[in-house]
């Protein structure tokens, strides 16, 4: 056995117990609907598929929080990350330690933005398996289709609008009919809203420096090679898959548009229109992004309000210093006890200096 087939088992490893709560989640989904519904019908089924998305979606939208907060702190401490570069820039072992150590002053983590982003892979990647092979009913994916035999052969002939779920635009088996057709418009569909989701993202929450140079002349070849890539792999994928996701691009992209609005990256044309709406609404922009950006440190930065200090009638400062409470007891003519507590009395240096 090579190494390819050891690591192939232990990923397959991984991946059973994600596989396993997917496929418990689709079937109970179909269930649900199935009570007011047809089960074998292709839209109770879309329905239970677009259900799990959102499900999903939702159980994640911690750990995209999560991201977003650590790199709002990354985006703060950049302009001193550049500096450092300017300064050790032919020294790349003092440029690396002089970074760490910056990244432990200001209490962020690099891996924070990523982390969320690779933990969110594995289960896509076990929607899409277990999905696509339902839809095909070929090597069933998740332990809750594998023992209903009858719940995966009623995904796989489930049809919608006149297209089965598990069929494909290409090959095309019984040449081109409801199915191709079906499955070309979800995928152009699919398509168009991915690339509408980037062209929003460059022209909104970008800022203007960031949009010259190399590296956005690849953003731009992204925009277009992304989407070409997602409508010719689309081509392949079973209908079932396609509304998947067709319904994580409808998810993706209402959520981008909330948080463009409401938590835009600093220097945009978003962020610009965002503090104006903060300061019609009387709230301090420069806080509540402060705020934003303590959320991914570790240990939050103070504010930078400062106590005023106090003075004396000259105008003296008067320095604060902890006094020390003195207790006497004393006993009158009937030998009652009385504890008198007295308070030395504060005084500028100045005065003291007048004795």
């Amino acid at each position: 056995m090579g190494i390819g087939d050891s690591l192939g088992k232990i990923g397959s490893a991984i991946m059973q117990p994600l596989y396993w709560a997917v496929s418990g989640l689709i079937v109970l989904f179909h269930k649900l609907f199935s009570f007011f519904m047809n089960p074998d019908s292709g839209l109770t089924w879309t329905l239970a598929i677009v259900l799990l998305t959102c499900f999903i979606r939702l159980l994640m939208m911690p750990l995209y929080a999560k991201q977003l907060n650590s790199s709002r702190a990354m985006q703060s401490i950049q302009p001193k990350v550049e500096e450092l570069q300017k300064k050790y820039g032919s020294d790349r072992e003092r440029l690396g330690q002089e970074t760490m150590k910056l990244y432990n002053e200001e209490g962020v983590n690099p891996a924070s933005s990523c982390l969320p982003l690779l933990i969110q892979l594995p289960i896509f990647w076990a929607l899409f398996r277990v999905l696509s092979s339902a839809a095909s009913d070929r090597n069933v994916h998740g332990y809750w289709l594998q023992r209903s035999p009858e719940i995966t052969a009623s995904l796989s002939h489930a049809d919608l609008f006149g297209a089965k779920l598990s069929g494909t635009f290409w090959p095309p088996t019984g040449g081109f009919g409801a199915t191709q057709g079906f499955a070309l418009a979800l995928a152009i569909l699919m398509t168009g809203l991915m690339f509408v989701q980037q062209l929003h993202m460059l022209k909104r929450n970008m800022p203007p420096a960031a949009q010259t140079g190399p590296m956005a002349q690849q953003q731009k070849m992204m925009l277009y090679m992304f989407p070409l890539m997602y409508l010719f792999g689309g081509m392949a994928m079973p209908i079932g898959v396609l509304l998947y996701w067709l319904a994580t691009n409808i998810w993706t992209m209402a959520q981008q548009y909330v948080i463009i609005r409401n938590y835009p990256t600093p220097g945009t044309p978003a962020y610009i229109e965002w503090e104006e709406r903060m300061k019609e609404q009387g709230k301090d922009p420069r806080e509540i992004e402060r705020a934003r950006q303590n959320r991914g440190r570790k240990h939050p930065r103070a504010s930078n309000k400062t106590a005023q200090a106090k003075t004396d009638e000259n105008g003296r400062t008067v320095v604060s210093r902890q006094s020390t409470q003195r207790t006497t007891v004393r006993r009158d003519d009937s030998d009652r006890q009385t504890v008198v507590r007295r308070q030395p009395s504060r005084q500028t240096r100045a005065t003291r200096k007048k004795k």
